[in-house]
């Protein structure tokens, strides 16, 4: 497999392996793939979830749509917030 990275992801990887806390850049890879496998699950728990509520819940003129798009925009309010 080969895998293209960007100029800003080159110097990411670089700096976790200065950092010491990654011995190449295939722990550091593997490591983001990881985590990438625990936010997708994350998005799908949570909007299974809000689908269970929705079932349960009143109704609503909101369209799905937006409601995905601000479940997406929080979680990535959060991410960044992390960051």
């Amino acid at each position: 497999m080969n895998v293209s990275f960007t100029e800003k992801q080159t110097k990411y990887i670089e700096s976790q392996l200065e950092s010491g806390d990654f011995k190449n850049a295939s722990e550091v890879v593997r490591d983001a793939i990881r985590l990438h496998q625990l936010y997708r699950q994350k998005i799908i728990d949570d909007l299974r979830s809000e689908i269970s509520k929705a079932w349960d819940g009143p109704t609503t003129s909101i369209k799905p749509s937006e409601i995905a798009r601000r479940k997406f925009e929080e979680i990535k309010q959060t991410n960044n917030n992390a960051l």
